[in-house]
């Protein structure tokens, strides 16, 4: 089971680097969910939304996929309605005061040495592993 776990997490990998590297080759575009994601909403022009939608489409449709094929996805969620709803709320606030997502910071800015994505994914980490421990230890 675990070498299925590593095998299903090298795939994902190599998958998401390689979404990446194309999106900014064809399109010279960062791969940055939140970006990505508030960009339909923005855009002016037919093309502009289309990629963007395609690329959300492709997300999902990636997941689909490997729930069909692994009898469901590998997710147990063991919050509220509530506490998901704030989650996500959180997250955004966070997004927009980091200026990005963990895609595009630790994905795509890591890969081109920036410090400034150096800085934030090294944020989201630790506040991860702290929402984590407190999560789990202390609440």
């Amino acid at each position: 089971m675990a070498e299925a776990n590593i095998l299903g997490g090298t795939v994902g990998g190599a998958l998401i680097g390689l979404a990446a590297a194309l999106l900014l080759w064809l399109n010279g575009r960062i791969a940055g969910v939140s970006g990505i994601l508030g960009g339909i909403i923005a855009a002016q022009e037919v093309g502009e939304r289309f990629w963007r939608i395609a690329f959300v489409v492709g997300l999902i449709i990636g997941a689909a996929i490997y729930a069909a094929f692994r009898g469901g996805l590998p997710l147990e969620l063991q919050a509220s309605n509530v506490t998901l709803v704030v989650a996500g709320l959180l997250v955004g606030f966070g997004t927009r005061l980091g200026g990005g997502c963990t895609s595009g910071h630790g994905v795509c800015g890591l890969a081109r040495r920036s410090p400034r994505s150096l800085l934030a994914t090294m944020t989201f980490m630790l506040f991860g592993v702290l929402t984590v421990y407190l999560t789990r230890h202390v609440f």
